[in-house]
């Protein structure tokens, strides 16, 4: 008996995405950095000693299942009705986790399909794109290799997936985690660029008319010389004045009591005219006290060693698009 409700429940939600592609008229996307979204298993290809049982932070399997239900629920709340059409997702280890992710969490009924990268990154840490097949139909994809420059540590493959939209219009999507400002903002810079070039060198290859999303963490502020190339080369920064949808947060990510945005959407000028709303995912049970800094800050997993069952020291980034 169980078993039939479960089946005739899932037909139920099978109909009503069908129903979502057939008649709705937007795509919304997500953008989320994860922190550190590891299973609780060795690689012993990679430095993930970090994240086990038997580690400093004692990774154990109920602490692993605690956070994926987090972040299930940090993606249901990003929207009033429905869920998401695409995520976009930053520091997840493996496609494990997201099987667990997208068919064992909160979200094993919400539809997701998903796509993730195998980076030679040395903590074995990928990006991923979650997507409703309703919405959108992948027709290929590919992992953009970023070659490491002298001193540059391996770094996160870009994302590039190539599908279709509910309206039949082909749209390109590249999901990037770029290096981080570790050893210093110039220093570290040219390591950031080096990601921005070898995206372009696909993006210059699409025709002029391509509707295109790139969507990350780009450990880089909107002024940053790399955010502004990417605009000089064509691409609107449609999150760069992105606030809070419940008016706390003036950014993705808090630093020493500042608010800043190091996680972006960008869009082709195709496409930007289609945005219909921009915000940041601040819901109050995201948030914690700022003790030290005051106001609010992202009520993260670990602060420091110290595990307090949160979310992550990013915010989503939230676009809604009219198709």
């Amino acid at each position: 008996m169980r078993d039939a409700i479960f089946r005739f429940s899932l037909t139920l939600i099978c109909i009503s995405h069908f129903l979502a592609f057939s008649f709705s008229q937007s795509l919304s996307m997500v953008e989320l950095n994860c922190e550190n979204l590891f299973d609780y298993r060795h690689d012993s290809l990679k430095q993930d000693t970090e994240w086990l049982p038997t580690s400093v932070r004692s990774w154990t399997p109920a602490r692993y299942w605690r956070k994926l239900n987090s972040i299930g629920q940090v993606i249901l709340s990003c929207q009033q009705e429905g869920v998401p059409d695409l995520v976009a997702l930053v520091e997840v280890e493996n496609d494990s986790v997201l099987f667990d992710l997208t068919r064992r969490s909160l979200l094993r009924n919400a539809g997701y399909e998903f796509l993730i990268t195998q980076s030679p990154d040395l903590r074995g840490i990928d990006v991923a794109l979650l997507y409703q097949s309703f919405s959108f139909r992948p027709i290929c994809y590919d992992y953009l290799e970023v070659e490491p420059l002298k001193g540059m540590r391996p770094t996160r493959d870009i994302l590039y997936v190539k599908g279709e939209m509910r309206n039949l219009d082909t749209l390109h999507i590249f999901v990037v985690h770029a290096p981080s400002r570790f050893g210093g903002e110039r220093q570290t810079r040219p390591y950031r660029r080096q990601v921005a070039d070898r995206l372009m060198t696909v993006v210059r290859g699409l025709p002029p008319t391509a509707h295109i999303v790139v969507a990350g963490d780009f450990n880089d502020y909107a002024d940053s010389p790399v955010l502004l190339y990417l605009e000089q080369e064509g691409f609107c920064n449609v999150t760069r004045q992105a606030k809070g949808w419940h008016g706390q947060a003036l950014g993705t990510y808090c630093y020493e009591g500042r608010w800043e945005s190091i996680d972006h959407i960008l869009v082709s000028k195709t496409l930007a005219a289609s945005v219909q709303s921009v915000y940041v995912n601040d819901a109050p049970f995201l948030l914690e006290v700022d003790r030290h800094y005051g106001g609010f800050k992202p009520l993260r997993t670990y602060n420091g060693l110290r595990y307090q069952r949160g979310f992550s020291d990013h915010l989503p980034l939230v676009v809604h698009f009219g198709l």
